[in-house]
This record gives structure tokens, C-alpha cells and sequence, in this order.
């Protein structure tokens, strides 16, 4: 493996173990093994498992950041984008049943360990937030369009938790509907709000 090439599957490998374990119970042996490198190796890229998790943000930061431009291109309509949202609960509904939201549980244990890294890990769920608040102004919402997103973003995470306590698949696609119904709900109210201010 080139040095690059190496880097990169450590981190690869870290955000898997990280999310499937936690952070705190992944070792530095774990992430060698996963990758099938030597601990001299492994430290060469990395000295400390902080300095991996940094490493493991970033990639998710830049991952999340490609996924919403992609969905901006994507979707032709706010409503549409907003569904790619929605939708991420069933394209990732086994893992989300197994280990929860990746974003979801990486924050909560940061912030259970009052870890320096959760203002940064926080960022995942600023990224999504700002990003949906854009879609629900873009549907003339931009009054509450931030209250909205809060909502959407909230519901996704208890949907995963609850998924994930549950194993209960049928309850993941049940409640994607029920969001997607709430979403075009929230839809129908703008077009009387739009009148009263013309």
C-alpha cells in the first residue's frame, strides 16, 4: 500500500470500528488488525487514536458534504431533496437497526466522555441543519424554516434510535412515510401563507 492509500484505509477502517464499536472501546489493535498492518506501520500515520478520530470527522465532514451536493443536483425540487434526506433511514436501515445513526451515536458517546473532539463531531448535525433549513426556506418556509429542519432532524435520529433498540424494520418504513406525509403537510400550509402575504 502506498502511504496515502494506507492512510486512508486506516480512517476507512477507524469510522467502521468507530461506529460499530465506539470509539471508546476500539483499540489501536483493533484498527491495525482491520487493515492488517504492523503497529510500527500504523503509527508512522497516526501517534495518537484523538489524532485518528480528528481524521475520522474530517472524511465524515467531506463524505456528508459530497452526499448534499449530490442531492442538490439530484433533486430537481426542495421537496425532492428533502426526500433524499428521508430516505437515508431505508438505503442504510440495516446498519441503522445493528448500531444506530453513525452520526448520532459518535456524538453522544463524545459527549458522555466530555471529549474535546464533540464540538467538531457536532458539525455532521450542522451540516444537515443548515442544509435542510435551506431546502424549507426554498419552499417558502423561511420564518420557521430552521424550526422545521430541527424537527425533521430530531425525528430521523429518534427513528434510528428507536430502530435500533428495536431491530423493527417494519417501524423504520412506517415512520419514513409518516415523515414524508408530515413534510407534504408542511407543504400544503404554505401555499394559504404566500396568498395572505400577496
Amino acid at each position: 500500500m502506498t502511504t496515502n492509500t494506507t492512510r486512508d484505509a486506516i480512517i476507512e477502517a477507524a469510522d467502521d470500528l468507530f461506529y460499530r464499536q465506539g470509539f471508546e472501546h476500539t483499540s489501536f489493535a483493533d484498527i491495525a488488525e482491520a487493515v492488517d498492518i504492523s503497529r510500527g506501520n500504523f503509527y508512522h500515520h497516526f501517534k495518537t487514536k484523538d489524532d485518528i478520530l480528528d481524521a475520522v470527522i474530517a472524511s465524515r465532514l467531506a463524505a456528508t458534504k459530497d452526499m448534499l451536493e449530490r442531492w442538490e443536483i439530484d433533486g430537481a425540487t426542495p421537496l425532492e431533496r428533502i426526500d433524499s434526506f428521508i430516505d437515508i433511514l431505508i438505503v442504510n436501515r440495516a446498519k441503522i437497526k445493528r448500531f444506530g445513526c453513525p452520526v448520532g451515536t459518535l456524538c453522544s458517546e463524545l459527549a458522555k466522555l466530555a471529549h474535546p473532539a464533540h464540538g467538531e463531531a457536532n458539525r455532521l448535525f450542522t451540516l444537515f441543519r443548515v442544509w435542510l433549513r435551506r431546502q424549507f426556506d426554498a419552499l417558502g418556509r423561511s420564518e420557521d424554516g430552521d424550526q422545521l429542519a430541527m424537527h425533521l432532524l430530531s425525528r430521523s435520529q429518534g427513528v434510528a434510535t428507536l430502530a435500533s433498540a428495536f431491530h423493527d424494520e417494519k417501524f423504520i418504513r412506517q415512520e419514513v412515510e409518516a415523515m414524508r406525509g408530515w413534510l407534504r403537510a408542511r407543504i400544503a400550509e404554505t401555499a394559504p401563507r404566500r396568498r395572505k402575504t400577496n
